[in-house]
């Protein structure tokens, strides 16, 4: 069993677990393998092991597995921050856009959106934990933003993004994906028809399942960590 393989497995019975813990149903929730900095060699082997859908975070980079990897038939997310110049690629290659913050970029995407793919998958960023350095709406602009971006053509408003605070502890992040929870059931009861909060990396995925969680986000825990020398 490769390395790749063994910790999908492990995983999936990290999600399973967290699931049973609250009564859920694993397959409630979607496994997002985060590829970012890694070849399309590993992609491929997660993807031979069953992985379906996995987030890239650099627009080329990703561009170039997508290309490399197209014969699998694989599901691919940005999940990183967005500049208006490479907004084109990514509507025209990806299916989901996880952290959209700004209208203006809800616009392009949904203006550069190819007529012959389905609608652009897209959840709005939440900035749940207020530090400034993190890319996201607000939480009390979240409903503006979402709203506006529901009624933009070529795009489907999913749900909400968040990255909490890396060095939180337990209590403080159960209040923040709980926040995020709290602002889906509201959304929805402003109108809006959403089914994604995608919250939980390798760190806290069993938190964030708990809180509510339909997808979580994985990287180190699949592939290993990072060496950000090589992007």
């Amino acid at each position: 069993m490769t390395t790749i393989s063994a910790n999908l497995q492990a995983v999936t019975a990290r999600i399973a677990s967290a699931c049973k813990a609250v009564g859920r149903a694993p397959q409630s929730v979607q496994l997002l393998a985060v590829s970012k900095t890694w070849p399309a060699e590993d992609v491929r082997s997660a993807a031979a092991c069953g992985q379906h859908a996995f987030g890239e975070n650099y627009v080329q980079e990703g561009v170039d597995k997508i290309a490399a990897l197209a014969e699998h038939g694989l599901e691919w997310h940005f999940i990183g921050p967005l500049q208006s110049n490479k907004t084109r690629l990514v509507a025209e290659h990806f299916a989901w856009v996880h952290a959209l913050d700004r209208l203006k970029i809800a616009e392009r995407l949904s203006a550069q959106r190819p007529s012959n793919l389905p609608p652009l998958q897209v959840c709005v960023q939440v900035n749940v934990s207020g530090e400034a350095s993190k890319s996201g709406v607000a939480p009390a602009e979240t409903a503006t933003l979402a709203h506006a971006v529901a009624a933009l053509p070529r795009l489907k408003l999913r749900g909400l993004m968040a990255v909490p605070e890396a060095d939180a502890d337990e209590a403080s992040l159960r209040a923040q994906f709980s926040l995020m929870r709290t602002l889906l059931e509201q959304l929805n009861g402003e109108g809006l028809q959403l089914d994604t909060l995608s919250m939980g990396m390798s760190h806290d995925l069993d938190i964030a399942i708990q809180e509510g969680a339909t997808l979580v986000r994985i990287g180190t825990a699949i592939f290993g960590a990072r060496n950000y020398q090589e992007p």
